[in-house]
């Protein structure tokens, strides 16, 4: 990641580059990337068809953007996938606190170094990444922060108040010729909110009455919950109509989505661990898919405050642990989680969702109600018409299996003997091979244990657990 060479304004007009500004440079990047068919927004699952056009159209308009949506919806996530469109460098006058473009300065600074030092003005690039300022709207953020304020220090250097160089610059002005990002806008100050009003319509700043303009080139994206962006909210009216595009964020829409995403960020590979990465196997996590969409959905969850897509990611991490832990303890050479994995989630996802006034202290009821219905949902899904007989009938003759958290893959296939329709249903659960060795061990146990469970979940086999083991039987 090598900056260019360039490092004199005379070099810089000699080479024969164009200043554009951010949205010129941003709307010509991303109609590059459409015509050429590449992902606009790469990494964004499940907005294809709703978000990113929406988005696309805004950012060809030039607007600024504020997006909608309940917590864990990938606001932020889709926000700073936006410095992508940016060009990979940029120059500016080095020294500049605000990014001042070589060819338009605009801070007194920049104005009187280009008029004395003309074509030797010493140029500097900066990368895409650092043209990117993110700030979390709270009721004590203040004018100072975004915007800017007289500094103390150097005021007591010898320069006057009313000279502009005695001014500290916010986040905002620093991010000039950049992208920047306000989280939970409603939570600012209305002083605050107003304090915005012109750096979106005008373009510029204003800091403690001084006859100061500074015009700002800028992409501002804000996010909010919707409640708070309703006129019953905490938005005035005219920052409102300050942003040109309103984009609605939603949960995944379909299971295939939800799917992805969480395959896209759980964070299951750990090669710090002497067991080797975890390995979650796609019916695991399609039952934590479904069961993120089924608490999403329960009347009992209060749906003004949404689940968030974090809720599926965490729970995946969750079953990957609890299968580290079983390894360690067990002494199997890879960690494969199975559905005696899944339970944990429970317990360590309450916090997670907020429920309704009426359902207080029945949290864990309603989730682990809710996770068996993904299991059984997800049983029907995979193994629907596959003929368990041969599995059952060993139950039939008298066979009891004890599983758990803390109970070796091998331990489990030693108690089931030879089971004809393993090889089924590993066709069916995990369709993209199961690979040899410690892999194909742990799968096997895992999708014995699935059939298992379904098994009793349709009222074909007994169980008796007591948390750490788990018993199977006719």
């Amino acid at each position: 990641m090598t900056s260019p060479a360039i490092a004199t304004l005379g070099d810089l007009r000699s080479s024969g580059h164009v200043h554009r500004g951010v949205k010129t440079e941003i709307r010509q990047n991303l109609i590059a990337r459409i015509a050429s068919g590449e992902p606009s927004l790469p990494g964004i699952v499940g907005f294809d068809d709703t978000v990113v056009p929406e988005v696309e159209r805004a950012l060809l308009a030039g607007h600024d953007i504020v997006l909608l949506g309940e917590r864990g919806q990938g606001k932020t996530r889709l926000i700073r996938t936006l410095v992508g469109l940016l060009d990979e460098w940029v120059p500016v006058i080095a020294g500049c606190e605000i990014n001042d473009h070589p060819y338009a300065p605009a801070c007194a600074r920049c104005l009187a170094l280009v008029a004395t030092d003309g074509d030797l003005t010493p140029v500097a690039w900066k990368h895409r990444s650092e043209r990117y300022g993110e700030k979390l709207a709270t009721p004590d953020t203040s004018v100072g922060d975004l915007i800017g304020d007289v500094d103390p220090i150097k005021v007591a250097q010898g320069r006057t108040l009313g000279d502009p160089e005695t001014i500290h610059y916010g986040l905002v002005p620093r991010t000039n010729r950049g992208i920047i990002a306000v989280n939970e806008l409603p939570d600012l100050a209305e002083r605050i909110q107003v304090a915005l009003l012109n750096v979106l319509e005008e373009r510029d700043i204003q800091v403690r009455g001084y006859q100061l303009r500074l015009p700002l080139d800028l992409l501002l994206i804000a996010s909010a919950n919707p409640e708070d962006y309703t006129n019953r909210g905490r938005i005035i009216t005219p920052l409102k109509d300050r942003f040109g595009a309103e984009v609605r964020t939603h949960y995944p829409l379909e299971l295939t989505d939800e799917l992805a995403l969480v395959a896209q960020e759980a964070a299951v590979l750990w090669p710090d661990s002497t067991h080797g990465a975890p390995l979650v196997p796609a019916h695991l996590l399609e039952v934590v898919a479904r069961f993120a969409r089924g608490v999403r959905d329960a009347p009992q969850v209060d749906q003004r405050s949404g689940v968030s897509a974090r809720f599926a990611i965490a729970g995946v991490e969750t079953v990957a642990a609890s299968a580290v832990r079983r390894a360690a303890l067990t002494g199997e050479q890879l960690a494969v989680a199975r559905v005696a994995d899944l339970p944990c989630i429970v317990s360590a996802s309450r916090g997670k969702v907020e429920f309704d006034d009426a359902d207080e202290g029945r949290e864990f009821e309603v989730l682990e109600h809710l996770l068996r219905r993904a299991i059984a949902e997800t049983y029907r899904a995979r193994l629907a018409g596959l003929d368990l007989r041969p599995l059952q009938e060993k139950f039939d003759d008298g066979l009891t299996v004890q599983t758990g958290d803390t109970v070796g893959a091998e331990d489990l296939l030693g108690q089931l003997g030879p089971v004809p329709v393993l090889s089924a249903l590993l066709d069916r659960l995990e369709p993209d091979g199961i690979g040899e060795g410690p892999a194909a061990v742990g799968l096997a146990a895992a999708v014995l244990e699935f059939a298992l469970e379904g098994l009793h979940l349709n009222k074909r086999l007994a169980k008796d657990s007591d948390g750490s083991r788990t018993i199977y039987g006719a």
